[in-house]
């Protein structure tokens, strides 16, 4: 076999193997991929080294990209190194720290309760009239905000995920490949239970049901997308005018995530409505 074939057969073991613990990798694909090829175009012979490795990482974004975009390319492709050291152990390691420290985390934009309020208000809001839309949209922005799900991870929620009885969740698209569960508050039970009641009027439930579906056209009764979900958000942000308090351009949605774990840090969950705003909006 080749020297190319070689490290192709490598990087798709690779990542097969890792897709079996559970993890997703479409990013991986391409990059691991384009290292593969890189190596072949270069005509390289023997241990892949540290060298190559770095003249590869400084090609993404074109050549022009920023010693962070280089960390986190190095830092995908170290983790396939340690892999490919059990076949090829002369095969040399980089330092993490290559290219620098690892990037610092850009301050988020920490929500205040009356935005939250807000966003969910406008999302009541939202047509068409009498469509599932305003309440799947207000149901996961309110959700996010009080347990501090991802966005990813609300999205892949299925029905069957959502244990009203028993007042809990079960996250299984989890940042890290791994399955955890969450508490619900009793007014959040009782909002998602009502999302439930109209949803079930618009779709059947099935075994494999998703919580939050679309509601217009091809996409009704399908998993929300990523895409619809953050522009319906920005729409509802602009309309809104917020102060960004964050390092961002603008208020995220991830961002939501944030809001629950803030309050506990700054010790007045306690005294503040974080878990009652919802009730709030069944009142107005």
């Amino acid at each position: 076999m080749s020297a190319r074939l070689r490290l192709q057969t490598r990087v798709a073991d690779y990542l097969a193997e890792r897709r079996r613990l559970g993890f997703e990798l479409q990013s991986h694909d391409t990059l691991l991929a384009d290292f593969a090829q890189f190596v072949a175009d270069r005509h390289h012979h023997g241990p892949l080294t540290v060298e190559l490795m770095a003249d590869w990482v400084r090609t993404g974004k074109g050549g022009i990209g920023t010693p962070e975009t280089w960390y986190r390319r190095m830092a995908i492709l170290r983790r396939f190194i340690r892999y490919l050291r059990q076949f090829e152990p002369q095969t040399e390691m980089p330092e993490a720290s290559i290219f620098g420290p690892e990037p610092g985390r850009v301050a988020p934009h920490i929500y205040r309760e009356e935005e939250i309020v807000d966003l969910l208000v406008a999302a009541r809001t939202l047509g068409p009239r009498g469509s599932l839309r305003p309440a799947t949209f207000e149901t996961l922005f309110g959700l996010m905000a009080s347990t501090g799900l991802r966005v990813s991870e609300a999205l892949h929620l299925g029905d069957t995920d959502v244990d009203l009885k028993r007042g809990m969740l079960t996250v299984r698209q989890t940042k890290f490949a791994k399955s955890r569960q969450l508490p619900l508050h009793p007014s959040t039970i009782e909002v998602l239970a009502r999302y439930r009641r109209q949803r079930i009027r618009h779709v059947p439930t099935t075994a494999n049901t998703p919580f939050f579906i679309g509601s217009r056209g091809r996409r009704l009764g399908r998993p929300l997308g990523d895409r619809q979900v953050h522009r319906v958000f920005n729409a509802l942000r602009d309309r809104l005018d917020w102060v960004n308090r964050g390092a961002h351009a603008a208020p995220r949605l991830h961002d939501l995530r944030h809001y629950l774990p803030f309050l506990t840090m700054s010790r007045c969950a306690a005294r503040s409505r974080s878990f009652k705003y919802l009730q709030q909006l069944r009142e107005r």
